[in-house]
């Protein structure tokens, strides 16, 4: 019976071509459409869970809750970290510091011998405790996390110690030389992290080492009042403990430690975040290039979902008006003694045959497609069609597109009527109901719309976005990093930068922490014309006086600060004087602005 059902279905795919190369090219876009954002929402969604404690574990970060809003950090104060371990000996406490953009130069057989071989590593590179590997778990290949208690001690992993040394194995022992400061012996590598994580880790760095040198990575190990994002600790919770607990712990903590402050202007606080929530929390930073919003996954799934039910009215629509040509055909196998289920199981298996053909169809195009899809999402590494989840994904997707797109034309052409279809009687407007097909034609039309209108709003936004006056020149500005602390890199930059406006084209170069538009900043405590601490924070930049030439940035009120190398002078946006109650930006020349105060 299966045979005779399979040998039917082929032969009416190949009679009726036309129907056929329809159904299955708009089936086999639906379908490759849906795999492809699966593939996507999968990837973003196993961030980090290849750690076996992921459910866990949870980052300790800080909540200020000013008068005029709350603000969130990832990082906490340096002592908290001590402070955790003698008042929570049961929670696991693992504290790392990351550094970003430090020159890392390769030694040459002794600790005193460095070649020319240097790299400008922009991110990966951390100060790191023992702990925090029983907090995380990776796998070593040699060596193993114990070494990280002694100073000036260094992890690589094995990408890392092939770059700088060719053969990983003969990293150990040899030495390498941070901001040309740090002289560090290798002891261990470990395997290279996973491309879906939001640890990039590198370069593993004792934190002993940051202890004894931690003045140019604004390390302070008694300093209460700095909350630095680069300084983060996490939590290994024991097993069967809930997170509110440890949460009713960290606000008790908070109390005792923050209450009594002096000039404190904010209401300081600790709570834990999941690592399942690291990756989809926009309020905090990570170590990671990027974070993704649940809501753009939802968003996403649900275009899925439009355009696979788009692609299944298609296909009903088309097999129901397929129908009439078929009436004669069904009428007769009624009348030689077919049954209304078994004509109802041939047209099904004509349905999941296509849709099967579809299937093969898209799973090639999106495997075309797959690797073009890191131009328009936050992806690194090559995706694999080959899992066990997207094969999953896919027969799903088949049989539920069968039973969706089948169903309706099966049970039409099944309840025809011998004699009406014999004589011809079987027109389009007598097939099935009539205000089905319209309904269904309707929705194709309305989900088009829908997604045709976000297309047009989300291209107007970008635009909105790329043209926008933003305050400051954007246009033909070339930003380089450089050196996160090398003293003979900083003693080189007035000469690099003559050299620079010696450049044809050069018009002005600037030495600076981050361009206008960046949200990388430092944020204080300040005092205002000798007032008491304001009730909101200063986010601060650290720029050249060549900084405002440089952008294009215009003054309201006064003048950029002549050149020094000490902080004599400032310059405060807009928004500082309108938050400050100055009606008048003239107002605020000549006053003074303390910053850290009672920190």
């Amino acid at each position: 019976m299966l045979k005779n059902y399979f040998k039917i279905a082929l032969r009416n795919i190949i009679r009726y071509k036309g129907y056929s190369v329809i159904n299955i090219t708009g089936l086999a876009i639906g379908i490759a459409a849906c795999l492809l954002l699966f593939m996507v929402i999968r990837y973003e969604m196993s961030y980090d869970k290849f750690q076996p404690n992921y459910y866990r574990i949870h980052r300790v970060v800080t909540q200020d809750k000013f008068a005029e809003g709350v603000t969130y950090n990832p990082g906490v104060p340096v002592p908290v970290l001590e402070a955790l371990r003698l008042e929570m000996p049961s929670v696991e406490f693992g504290g790392i510091n990351s550094i970003y953009s430090s020159q890392v130069t390769v030694g040459s057989g002794s600790g005193t011998d460095f070649t020319d071989k240097k790299f400008i590593e922009s991110s990966g590179i951390f100060f790191c405790e023992p702990q925090f590997f029983k907090v995380f778990k990776y796998p070593f290949l040699a060596g193993d996390a114990a070494v990280l208690n002694a100073p000036n001690t260094v992890v690589l992993t094995k990408k890392i110690a092939e770059k700088y040394f060719g053969d990983w194995q003969k990293a150990i022992g040899q030495f390498l030389k941070l901001d040309n400061a740090i002289t560090l012996k290798v002891s261990a590598i470990l395997q290279d992290v996973p491309a879906n994580t939001d640890f990039p880790l590198g370069v593993m760095i004792s934190f002993e080492t940051l202890k004894g040198n931690g003045a140019p990575y604004n390390y302070s190990a008694d300093n209460w009042g700095g909350t630095s994002s680069n300084f983060e600790v996490f939590a290994l919770s024991s097993p069967g403990v809930k997170s509110a607990t440890v949460d009713q712990q960290l606000s008790k903590f908070s109390k005792a430690h923050y209450s009594n402050r002096g000039n404190c202007t904010s209401e300081k606080s600790h709570f834990l975040q999941p690592l399942s929530a690291l990756h989809f929390d926009n309020r905090l930073d990570i170590f990671g290039d990027h974070i993704t919003s649940k809501a753009t996954l939802w968003t996403l799934s649900l275009i899925g979902l439009f355009i696979i039910i788009m692609a299944c009215i298609n296909f009903i629509n088309l097999s129901t008006a397929q129908a009439v040509g078929r009436s004669k055909e069904i009428g007769i196998r009624k009348v030689l003694g077919s049954m209304r289920g078994q004509l109802f199981m041939q047209v099904m298996g004509e349905t999941g045959m296509l849709v099967v053909i579809a299937g093969i169809v898209a799973v090639l195009i999106a495997f075309i497609c797959l690797p073009y899809i890191k131009h328009i999402a936050s992806i690194s590494e090559k995706l694999n069609l080959l899992n066990i989840e997207a094969i999953g994904f896919t027969l799903a997707i088949i049989i539920i597109v069968t039973l969706f797109a089948g169903l309706y034309p099966s049970l039409i052409m099944s309840g025809f009527k011998p004699v009406l279809a014999l004589k011809n009687k079987i027109t389009s407007a007598t097939v099935g109901g009539i205000s089905l097909r319209r309904g269904l034609v309707i929705m194709q039309f309305a989900i088009s719309q829908v997604l045709i209108i976000g297309t047009i709003v989300a291209i107007s936004q970008m635009n909105f976005v790329r043209n926008a006056d933003l305050g400051f020149n954007k246009e033909a500005v070339v930003l380089l990093s450089v050196g996160n602390s090398d003293s003979s890199l900083i003693v080189r930059q007035p000469a690099f930068k003559q050299k620079l406006l010696q450049t044809p084209g050069i018009v002005a170069v600037s030495f600076n922490m981050d361009p206008p538009s960046s949200d990388n900043n430092w944020s204080s405590n300040f005092a205002y014309d000798h007032r008491p601490d304001e009730k909101f924070q200063l986010s601060l930049k650290f720029v050249d006086e060549d900084y405002f030439k440089t952008f294009g940035l215009q003054m309201l009120a006064g003048r950029v600060y002549d050149k020094s190398d000490t902080t004599k002078e400032v310059v405060i946006n807009e928004t500082v004087v309108k938050k400050l109650g100055i009606k008048n930006a003239e107002e605020a020349l000549g006053k003074e602005i303390k910053t850290g105060a009672g920190a």
